[in-house]
């Protein structure tokens, strides 16, 4: 009987793409990571001169820039845990958490992870390779490429630079860094198997638009690897390891990595815009097999099959028909549809580009200019929420990393302005820091709105006040 793979992301979790995301903060000055990796490298020697296998050196430098997550979920309105990390990602012993990796991309604190790392958190720890805890802000996220962007407040942090993932060969090594089943700072090492891999992996999560181009290699790769570093022997990033193909949830021989050229656009995209911006040719794409080309008449194997035009699309518009063959995006080949999707994904709303189709055996190039999703040749920019940490007349925010040092403690939310409500009455005063809610560990402003939303009757908060003194109270919640 053949063999069925089921497909697991590993540690949690092709159409063009677009799908917005709600900011978390406010965008920065700069507005891409190329501006904020401006320290040089010292490069380790090309593999091509390397005249014996080493991996310590690519080892000793990115190690470091790999981060231990550990995600906080929600609770509903009944109280009970909602919990997708169960089956996506490595489980703590705590029900209500999951855990994973991410990797520092610029010296100031810029967090690349997966979204499904990070998916449904209230709150969001981030450990670094030296044992340091913050808590982490959630800047923006893209489902449809699995890619999320964290930010703590530190500065002079070890990061990784970005390579190019277009110069990736297949058979060259690569080191896999993460923190599989909680063991953190793990390295394995292996090749590059194969490029442009779909998998129809994040398709199955109702992602209609989803892009998966991946890097497959045969580094080790489990369950706690989702967000870390795959990297060349130069130390460079190549990609973010999110998936593994697996019958039993692990290490089956193969991972994939969301490679790095995605990775930068869909990071720079959220610090700038808070929203990912892609161009849209609005047409519908099928592989180019022995099959199809005899069922259409095509003589050659090669390119991208237009099965269908969008009405008011930019292929249209620019004359493509249904039956064309796409092969080539600007000067780029492109022989199959996650190829196409990854090319077309690099451009914005309102770029032109040549599209290279073949029509009844003649080639020609076709200028269009790309729509966004609602059909227009615009950017489209996120509003940031207004976010208000306020309830039961106490207005909340996050603790500092100095605070909880002074303080002694290692997670809280402090109440930090205070009217009549619950916490007033039951004799709390501004400055406390809230520690545990009803014997449950809290570590962001979120994650208390979560817990008293769906609490009636008494609470039993526990925290330290401003001198650090342990204090215990009793709140009535109506």
């Amino acid at each position: 009987m053949k063999k069925v793979w089921s497909i697991v992301l590993a540690a949690g979790v092709g159409g063009m793409v677009a799908l917005g995301v709600n900011r978390m903060m406010e965008p920065p000055a700069a507005t891409n990571f190329a501006e904020k990796q401006n320290v040089s490298f010292t490069n380790l020697p090309a593999a091509s001169g390397i005249t014996e296998l080493d991996f310590t050196a690519p080892s000793e430098k990115v190690t470091p820039a790999v981060v231990y997550i550990v995600s906080t979920l929600g609770v509903t309105e009944a109280g009970e845990m909602d919990n997708p990390f169960n089956f996506f990602n490595m489980p703590n012993p705590a029900p209500s958490q999951g855990s994973g990796s991410g990797v520092i991309i610029s010296d100031d604190g810029y967090i690349a992870t997966n979204n499904h790392v990070i998916e449904g958190a209230v709150s969001i720890q981030v450990t670094l390779n030296d044992k340091r805890s913050y808590v982490a802000r959630l800047v923006g996220a893209d489902p449809q490429t699995d890619l999320a962007l964290l930010k703590i407040d530190e500065k002079d942090l070890p990061f990784i630079g970005f390579g190019n993932s277009d110069d990736v060969k297949v058979g060259q090594w690569v080191l896999a860094v993460g923190n599989p089943f909680n063991l953190t700072s793990t390295v394995t090492a292996g090749i590059v198997s194969a490029k442009g891999r779909n998998i129809n992996l994040l398709r199955t999560r109702d992602n209609q638009y989803a892009i998966e181009n991946f890097i497959q290699t045969d580094a080790a790769v489990n369950p706690g690897n989702s967000g870390g570093a795959l990297c060349d022997l130069n130390g460079s990033l190549i990609g973010i390891n999110t998936a593994i193909a697996t019958q039993t949830g692990s290490f089956s021989g193969y991972s994939f990595a969301v490679p790095v050229n995605i990775v930068k656009k869909v990071m720079d995209d959220l610090l700038k815009y808070g929203i990912v911006q892609r161009g849209f040719l609005g047409i519908s794409i099928q592989d180019v097999d022995a099959k199809l080309a005899d069922e259409k008449g095509l003589k050659k194997i090669e390119g991208v099959y237009v099965a269908g035009v969008s009405e008011d699309g930019a292929a249209k518009k620019a004359g493509i028909k249904e039956g064309d063959v796409v092969l080539k995006i600007n000067d780029k080949p492109v022989n199959s549809s996650s190829a196409l999707q990854e090319e077309v994904s690099r451009y914005y709303p309102g770029d032109d580009i040549n599209v290279t189709i073949r029509r009844n055996g003649d080639e020609k190039v076709i200028k269009a200019t790309l729509n966004n999703q609602e059909g227009k040749a615009e950017i489209i920019k996120a509003e940031p929420p207004k976010a208000d940490f306020s309830i039961e007349g106490a207005k909340l925010r996050n603790t500092t990393r100095e605070e909880r040092m002074k303080l002694k403690i290692s997670h809280g939310v402090v109440i930090d302005q205070l009217d009549n409500g619950a916490f007033k009455s039951a004799g709390i005063e501004p400055g406390f820091v809230i520690t545990y809610i009803d014997k449950r560990q809290v570590t962001s402003s979120q994650e208390v709105m979560n817990i008293l939303k769906a609490k009636k009757g008494a609470v039993l908060i526990e925290g330290v006040d401003k001198n650090g003194n342990d204090k215990v109270y009793g709140l009535k919640i109506h």
